[in-house]
């Protein structure tokens, strides 16, 4: 029996997915003709959105994570609850870390291999570019 309590709520959104780009700008300029808009960009990464949806392009230099897929939290209190509960399933994570977007998150596993991410603000301007609360 788990000793983590159970959340009183479930996951409601998947943020976004995370894929792997040649060229950073070049990519961020194909996704704005199709109507996205770019909610944060670096020289090694973007972060681009279609409503609340998001989609993270990850250039040749990004070294944080592959092509992955992102669930969205309201705060950092999920964050921890849910790292305890697959820390306790014996799955494989990374540590909770800060990112330079005013973000938290961690890294895991599912049983196939598949890498996801949880993901939480950490400043009011994060949770804006996030969509919460």
């Amino acid at each position: 029996m788990s000793s983590v309590t159970p959340l009183r709520t479930r996951l409601t959104r998947l943020g976004h997915v995370a894929v792997c780009v040649q060229d950073v700008p070049r990519a961020v300029a194909f996704y704005r003709t199709l109507g996205m808009e770019v909610a944060w960009q670096d020289e090694d990464w973007a972060f681009v959105k279609a409503g609340g949806d998001g989609l993270a392009l990850l250039g040749p230099k990004y070294s944080a994570a592959g092509p992955h897929f992102g669930f969205v939290l309201e705060d950092e209190a999920a964050l921890a609850h849910y790292y305890a509960q697959l820390q306790e399933q014996g799955a494989a994570a990374t540590t909770i870390h800060a990112h330079r977007d005013g973000t938290s998150s961690f890294y895991a596993k599912d049983l196939d291999g598949n890498t996801f991410e949880f993901l939480a603000p950490r400043t009011p301007e994060a949770a804006r570019l996030l969509g919460c609360g």
